[in-house]
This record gives C-alpha cells, sequence and structure tokens, in this order.
C-alpha cells in the first residue's frame, strides 16, 4: 500500500466516524465538527506507513526496547522490595537469636554462682568445737553455713531474737539459742550438743527458714510485718 493509499484510508476512515458523530451531535444538540477538522487531524497522525520503510524496523526495535526497559525496572523493584523484606526478616530472626544466647548465658552464670554458693557453704560438722564463742566467732560461722545474700537476713532476725547470744535462754518460755526455737529440744534432730555449739543452732534454724519460708529472706519478710517467725 502506497503512503497515498494509506492516508486515502485513514482520511475515509475519519470522514466515516465523523458522519457518525454528526449524527450524535444533532441529536444531543453538541456542535457538530467539520469534514475538513477531521480531514486536517487525520493528515496530521503519523502513521507507521508515513514512516519510510528502512526505518519502521527501527521504529519497532526501539518500542520494543522501550517495553524491555520498562519491564526490567519493575522486575528490579520487585527484586529490591523482597531483599528489603528478607533482610528485615533476618534482622528479626538474628535480633531473637541474640536475646535467646543472652539469656541463656545469663541463667547459665546464675546458676553458676549458685553452685558456687552452695559449694562454699560449710556444713555444721566441719566446725572444730570450742568451749566457747564470741559474738563474731558465731557470726563467721553463720557466714560461712548460708549464700551470702541471706546472711544480712539472718542476721536480722538473730539480732532481734537473741542478739547472737547462743545461750539465749527465754525465761517466759522454752524458746532457746540464736534463733530461739520453742523448745530448744527441736534442735536436737541436728545433733545432740544443740545447747552448746552455735554451729548446730544456725544449721536447725537454717532449715526452718528454707522449710517454712523458702529462705532467711523470706523469713525475714515475715518476721518484718509480724515481729515472729
Amino acid at each position: 500500500m502506497s503512503r497515498i493509499s494509506v492516508r486515502g484510508f485513514a482520511v475515509a476512515s475519519a470522514t466515516a466516524v465523523t458522519t457518525v458523530g454528526a449524527v450524535v451531535g444533532v441529536a444531543s444538540g453538541t456542535p457538530q465538527t467539520t469534514d475538513n477538522d477531521f480531514e486536517a487531524s487525520a493528515a496530521d497522525a503519523t502513521l507507521l506507513a508515513d514512516i519510510p520503510v528502512g526505518e519502521q524496523a527501527q521504529v519497532q526495535v526501539a518500542s520494543l526496547s522501550q517495553q524491555a526497559d520498562a519491564q526490567a525496572a519493575a522486575a528490579d523493584a520487585a527484586a529490591k522490595k523482597s531483599a528489603e523484606e528478607s533482610a528485615r526478616v533476618q534482622a528479626a530472626k538474628d535480633a531473637e537469636a541474640k536475646k535467646k544466647a543472652a539469656d541463656e548465658k545469663a541463667e547459665r552464670e546464675a546458676e553458676a554462682r549458685e553452685s558456687a554458693s552452695r559449694s562454699a557453704v560449710r556444713s555444721a560438722s566441719s566446725f572444730a568445737k570450742q568451749s566457747s564463742y564470741t559474738v563474731a566467732e558465731v557470726q563467721a560461722i553463720a557466714r560461712q553455713m548460708m549464700p551470702g545474700d541471706q546472711f544480712q537476713c539472718f542476721s536480722n532476725i538473730v539480732d532481734h531474737e537473741s542478739s547472737w547470744n547462743y545461750h539465749a535462754d527465754n525465761p517466759t518460755s522454752d524458746a532457746y539459742g540464736l534463733v530461739q526455737a520453742n523448745p530448744g529440744s527441736k534442735m536436737a534432730s541436728v545433733a545432740p550438743d544443740w545447747q552448746t555449739n552455735p554451729a548446730t543452732q544456725i544449721k536447725w534454724g537454717l532449715n526452718y527458714m528454707n522449710e517454712r519460708y523458702d529462705s532467711p529472706c523470706g523469713a525475714w519478710s515475715f518476721w518484718q510485718a509480724n515481729h515472729w517467725y
């Protein structure tokens, strides 16, 4: 088809559209457009046939190249978004793993400290018996028989109950010793020397506080609220 015939076809098509538009325009009351206007529009339109044959392939290639570039840009954007989402998910997993590792490390360290504290605790029978003990000596024995974080609570109770006098004998009851076991003979469950050995009394007092209040500090909390334990 020659360039002239193609342009003629375009003009004919535009004319046909004009005829239909004219009928619609009359019915709707809109201004009608003349054939000359459509012929001018058709004449101004650039058709593939208006482009020299040698350049048509270049135009088609350029169009395909633009489409390919657009598709590549869209693919890059999707890939970038996917990579960012993957990085976010991985960062969250890494943070969770670090927190878990830190928690486990803290737990292991706490267990190690507790184990070391337990291993450092001496039994009542490991102390050489003496004919008498000073307050400082009795307190030193107590420190070695319990975890370090429990001594102050134990000491607070003993301060109130006996002022660290292992011979303290309550005149109004059968309570006796450092922790004022009532009756004092209860302490024989640890050893028969409960009247003269502060280590025996301390051991019994610790057992009582641990069994009834979970710890000396638990017993001290109860004592503060009730003034007895």
